[in-house]
């Protein structure tokens, strides 16, 4: 079932693979293992997608897909994974992440609120940049791996209410089998 559903959003990997502003990648784009739906590829996707997710950077899709060719996760899911910060969640996402550096540093007033304009963050930035990387590459790592874990448990979940269901088909049709032999 997640599979089909993967597979109903996925681009054609022979579309990507002959794109001609992508033959840059050369054979690492046509690996095939870049597209494969298997357990290994896409929990690894949601790890890699979800830690670039908290990156506080642009363009966080370059490390993600580079992550993705090295690490052999499957790319379009590391992508799209990549699109949960966007310009409606990112900033929740840079102040939690702040936050938690600021509580892993031990250092910051949690009672008196930051005022997030980009006037103030500029003039911040010295004070902020620590907790905020911390927190975001302890945010990134910590959702990651749930992320990871979470893909794996669901997915064996699945793979086993197959087995067991394929299992009472075949009991059934031996039964069936033998009743009719008699």
């Amino acid at each position: 079932m997640p599979r089909k559903i993967l597979k109903k959003y996925m681009p054609n990997p022979n579309w990507v693979r002959n794109h001609p502003q992508l033959r840059w990648l050369g054979e690492h784009i046509r690996n095939p293992g870049l597209w494969h739906l298997s357990h290994r590829s896409v929990s690894l996707a949601f790890l890699i997608g979800i830690f670039c997710t908290f990156l506080p950077m642009p363009f966080q899709m370059v490390p993600a897909s580079i992550l993705a060719v090295l690490l052999g996760s499957n790319l379009p899911v590391t992508l799209g994974l990549v699109w949960i910060s966007n310009p409606i969640t990112m900033p929740a996402m840079l102040y939690f992440s702040y936050r938690i550096g600021q509580f892993l540093l031990g250092s910051g007033d949690f009672s008196q609120p930051m005022v997030w304009h980009l006037d103030s963050l500029y003039d911040n930035f010295q004070q902020i940049w620590r907790p905020l990387i911390l927190g975001s590459l302890f945010c990134g790592t910590l959702f990651g791996l749930a992320g990871f874990l979470g893909v794996r448990i669901i997915w064996t979940i699945h793979v086993r209410r197959t087995w067991i269901k394929r299992g009472r088909e075949r009991r059934k049709k031996q039964q069936l089998d033998e009743m009719n032999r008699d």
